[in-house]
């Protein structure tokens, strides 16, 4: 087929050009039978992405008291934050 290259490359090309061909046809195929369209706002109602927010106490392990020096230094660090 090609004078500058072995029988080996010439295999291995056919060998490659198959198999891209292959995923192409794949792909279209997954394309035309709709398995990568986006599915109805609907079908997502019944399970929320993100569970919903706890009262405002929350639960007590999601709460840590703070000793008034590292409220201090947690006050400290706010005011360093540019309001940009």
């Amino acid at each position: 087929m090609f004078p500058s290259i072995s029988l080996a490359q010439e295999i291995g090309l056919a060998v490659l050009f198959v198999a891209a061909l292959v995923w192409v046809l794949g792909l279209g195929r997954m394309l035309r039978d709709g398995r990568f369209r986006h599915q109805e706002p609907q079908a997502h109602q019944g399970l929320p992405v993100i569970p919903s927010q706890r009262t405002a106490g929350g639960h007590p392990m999601e709460s840590v008291e703070l000793t008034p020096a590292e409220q201090e230094a947690f006050a400290g660090l706010v005011r360093t934050i540019p309001l940009h």
